[in-house]
């Protein structure tokens, strides 16, 4: 999977899942928005854009199917208190 984070602007990161070819575009009021079909030289595009929210608008948002948002990969669980703390 390929990730894109931004520092500035509406879109804080975009990934592109290129098995699925899904974009997921995570917004700065915490939403998530997706799009199927969507080719790696779109991903690409938007990576490199100067404005990517504008690349969006005027090149994802209406061209691409909508798609429900991957959910994000679980990380290791959670310790018990006792292998934290090196408790016995």
């Amino acid at each position: 999977m390929a990730e894109k984070s931004f520092t500035g602007g509406r879109i804080r990161k975009a990934t592109w899942d290129p098995a699925s070819r899904q974009l997921d575009l995570h917004w700065d009021n915490k939403s998530v928005l997706a799009y199927k079909q969507v080719p790696e030289e779109v991903f690409r595009r938007l990576c490199s854009a100067p404005n990517p929210a504008t690349y969006w608008e005027d090149r994802i948002a209406e061209e691409y199917p909508k798609a429900q948002p991957k959910k994000p990969a679980a990380g290791p669980p959670a310790s018990l208190p006792g292998e934290l703390f090196g408790d016995d």
